[in-house]
């Protein structure tokens, strides 16, 4: 039976899985996009999801939580300072999946996943330059 299993296998074990992840979701944070299947994107969006809302968080124990899964500390610093701080505000959705098309070798849909930049601030600087006062 396949009860309480959630995510998808990606064709892997799950120990080769859960490194794929930790290592892509320490990429996403560091360069804030990712190009990858379209699977990969699905599952690695829950733990990006996931390393946002506990920077958001700011506490001790889950600045811990998210050294567990992210690979550098660094990086850890950035999503409990730059991306905690983009994001207080937004209830959830911090991330975006944009199908770019198929990969050559062995044309596998791909996609990317991006951090959403913060477009209020965007639309207010457009608009306060397009009318001035």
């Amino acid at each position: 039976m396949h009860h309480a299993k959630t995510g998808s296998k990606l064709g892997r074990s799950s120990s080769h899985k859960e490194a794929m992840l930790r290592n892509m979701v320490t990429s996403v944070i560091k360069h804030e996009r990712i190009r990858t299947t379209d699977s990969k994107a699905k599952e690695l969006r829950k733990v990006a999801e996931k390393m946002i809302t506990l920077g958001k968080k700011g506490s001790l124990h889950a600045r811990r939580q998210a050294l567990a899964v992210v690979r550098d500390k660094d990086m850890v610093g950035k999503l409990f300072g730059e991306l905690a701080e983009r994001y207080r505000n937004r209830a959830g959705g911090y991330t975006r999946i944009v199908k770019t098309g198929y990969r050559f070798g062995d044309n596998a849909p791909v996609s990317i996943l991006e951090f959403i930049s913060d477009e209020k601030k965007k639309e207010k600087a457009k608009s306060s330059r397009a009318f001035p006062k």
